[in-house]
């Protein structure tokens, strides 16, 4: 008789199944929660985003609400984003004592001490043109004059309580301005995960809409990486390492498995894959009109970052799968 591969041995049944994955379960600390925070006086503001079913603009105490209940059901780690009720040229408010986002982190930590708060450093937010640099007159973004505005920004975030700032307007030289600048305010044990590897992505469309940061001219292609190159992630990589960075993001993820994967083979520090808005919307949108099952689909999306890599995942899904109790 000839014999072949069977590989059907190994799959009889769940126990057998689960004793020889390769891939880890999902587990409650490997997610990381995104949450939307809106400068307003109505305490009770609470607003679904229109192209991401499910997940909302909260005010301060709307977000305080929000987060007591993921808690309750397992919740480690939060990103928080910031929309603030002004914006101006200098973003002013990205640093502002306080401003939306450093009220949150104080508002969380106070709350929940043991939560682990990671900010967003970004100034697209909080630029009335919602680019995330300085934009000069002839519509060019200001690499080396938006780095101080960053550095205050990471300063006033870990001056509020923040446990790890995480930059993600790809000007270049960010990080390491940074860390000089946490170093120099006292905070040398303020890590930073620095979004890396982030990419000039169409799957950033509701994103836009969430943190109303839509550029009113031009692109973000002049700083954000190309689509259609994979060697210059490392690069990007190792500059900010090289800078200072202790974790980084690759973003998105799923569309750019093979960027997480050649990432985390390359280097020894912790990779974060953040499933962006537009990955999430697609997979809400085919589940609510049933063309999918979407608990099946949202996990096995995961477990594919999982499978390429990812230590942690920054996804919009985190509040379900907690909720439902998918995470071990």
């Amino acid at each position: 008789m000839v014999e072949y591969y069977r590989g059907r041995r190994l799959r009889q049944s769940e126990q057998m199944r689960l004793l020889f994955s390769e891939t880890a379960p999902l587990l409650r600390e490997n997610l990381i929660m995104p949450y939307f925070v809106v400068e307003t006086d109505d305490q009770s503001f609470e607003k679904e985003i229109g192209a991401m079913p499910g997940q909302y603009q909260l005010s301060l105490h709307k977000l305080e609400e929000r987060v007591a209940r993921a808690v309750d059901n397992g919740l480690h780690s939060v990103i928080l984003f910031g929309v603030p009720a002004v914006k101006d040229e200098q973003a002013s408010q990205a640093y502002a004592e306080h401003g939306i986002i450093q009220e949150a982190v104080r508002l969380l930590k106070n709350r929940f001490p043991k939560l682990f708060i990671i900010t967003d450093v970004c100034l697209c937010e909080y630029m009335s043109h919602g680019h995330c640099g300085i934009l000069a007159p002839d519509g060019v973004i200001l690499n080396d004059p938006s780095l101080d505005i960053l550095a205050r920004t990471a300063v006033s975030h870990a001056q509020a309580g923040a446990d790890m700032v995480a930059p993600s307007d790809m000007m270049d030289g960010r990080v390491a301005a940074i860390r000089t600048a946490l170093d120099e305010a006292g905070f040398v044990m303020t890590p930073v995960m620095s979004y890396a590897a982030k990419y000039a992505s169409a799957y950033y469309g509701p994103f836009r809409d969430a943190a109303e940061s839509a550029p009113a001219c031009g692109d973000r292609k002049t700083y954000q990486m190309n689509p259609a190159n994979s060697r210059e992630a490392l690069r990007e990589v190792f500059a900010d390492l090289d800078e200072g960075a202790d974790a980084i993001i690759v973003k998105p993820a799923g569309p750019y498995g093979d960027i997480l994967r050649m990432v985390c083979e390359n280097v020894d520090v912790h990779v974060c894959a953040y499933q962006v808005s537009g990955e999430y919307s697609l997979i809400r949108a085919a589940g609510i009109n049933g063309w999918i099952d979407e608990e099946r689909v949202m996990m096995e999306s995961l477990l594919g970052l999982k499978r390429a890599g990812a230590n942690s995942i920054i996804t919009y899904f985190t509040e379900t799968i907690l909720a439902r109790g998918l995470a071990r």
